[in-house]
């Protein structure tokens, strides 16, 4: 069986999304098709808006065979990580093709930029120059790319479409990258009708109407009937751990200059954001601050980090048919274990998922039987209609 992955977060299942599913199913008709997602938070260091096992339902109910989960301790880190875990399941699930939206659609220059990147000797160097002076560690990077290659990188896709072939030339992996054109601009917060960004849709959610064309029926009935998490909800949480921990500076991601920083501004501000923004510097980036915070939440340290930084497992979150059929074909040549539910054997990246979890369910109400399944046989299956 011949098969299609995409890295994703679905956060939420949105037109756009829908869109890449159905341009792949048409491309590709006789692929499986296999998401590598993201769990219950983010890259961007946030909380999904809505659990990682309805959105595993949602992918399903729009076309996507199966759906296996990118662990905490790779989806809440820089895009070199991100890229890492999402192929390295893929890889290991036998996914021939990676499908990524990019936005110049141009993916010779890409695997250029790409290769440029890991063959140039000073690239690093040239890149803490442009921090030096000031320079974002986005922009540091497009305009080092520039110098080097004669190119310019400045979109998020494609910045994140040259990770994904670093990660496939690195590992010598066999899967080969290939891009969609996306139509619509990735950071936009304006909803722009059919097809709006993740990203407008997420600042719009207090007004769910209004987005009720930008996604399909089965994602604006979720919106309407389950919790939706928000990163302020967490935040008298985030505020007690850093007022009562002494060394905030054991946490993963967080460095002394930023630690103070947290200890003085805490008490002056009134939600995440503000916290963010009062912290925020030259040299740290609204992501990077984001993920440091999570991690405090979260209770997740540089200790841990250093013994997190292989795939362990592949986890299980949903499947139709079309993806059992894949699964047994191709389980024997899958090396690595196939899981669907945390034991009692755990090992420390399920642990940590788990306590994750208890987290993510805090600030809501029946958070004791949400994070119950993770020890349940959760999946989601959509059995064939014609059965």
């Amino acid at each position: 069986m011949a098969s299609v992955g995409i890295i994703a977060e679905y956060n939420p299942f949105h037109n756009g999304h829908l869109y890449q599913i159905e341009k792949i199913k048409k491309k590709y008709p006789e692929d499986t098709i296999i998401i590598a997602m993201s769990g219950n938070f983010t890259q961007r260091g946030e909380p999904a808006i809505i659990d990682k096992w309805n959105r595993t339902r949602l992918a399903i109910e729009n076309g996507v065979d199966l759906v296996i989960e990118i662990p905490y301790a790779f989806t809440t880190q820089s895009a070199d990580y991100y890229s890492y875990a999402g192929i390295t399941l893929l890889e290991n699930l036998k996914v021939e093709k990676l499908i990524f939206g990019s936005e110049s659609n141009n993916i010779e220059d890409i695997t250029e930029i790409a290769k440029a990147q890991l063959e140039e000797k000073d690239f690093d160097k040239l890149v803490k120059i442009y921090s030096k002076f000031g320079y974002n560690y986005p922009t540091s990077l497009s305009l080092t790319l520039k110098d080097l290659t004669g190119k310019e990188i400045k979109t998020p896709n494609d910045i994140l479409g040259i990770t994904y072939i670093k990660t496939i030339i690195k590992n010598k992996y066999k899967i080969k990258p290939i891009a969609i054109q996306r139509t619509n601009e990735y950071h936009n917060k304006d909803l722009t009708g059919t097809i709006s960004s993740a990203t407008s849709i997420r600042e719009n959610l207090d007004n769910l109407e209004s987005i009720k064309e930008a996604v399909p029926k089965t994602t604006y009935k979720t919106l309407t009937k389950e919790t939706i998490h928000k990163k302020e909800n967490y935040f008298n949480f985030l505020k007690y751990k850093i007022i009562t921990e002494e060394n905030l500076e054991k946490y993963h991601l967080v460095e002394k200059d930023l630690a103070v920083k947290l200890k003085k501004e805490i008490q002056n501000s009134t939600n995440y954001e503000e916290l963010i923004q009062k912290v925020k510097s030259k040299h740290q980036t609204y992501s990077k601050i984001s993920r440091a915070l999570l991690h405090i939440l979260c209770n997740y340290t540089k200790e841990e980090a250093k013994e997190n930084t292989k795939i362990k497992y592949i986890r299980l979150l949903g499947f139709n048919d079309t993806g059992r059929k894949y699964l047994n074909k191709h389980k024997k040549d899958i090396s690595l274990p196939i899981i669907s539910k945390i034991t009692k054997e755990k090992e420390s990246m399920l642990e940590l998922e788990l306590n994750t979890t208890k987290i993510y369910t805090l600030p809501y109400k029946d958070s004791k039987e949400e994070y119950k399944k993770e020890y349940q046989t959760n999946l989601y299956i959509k059995e064939n209609e014609n059965d």
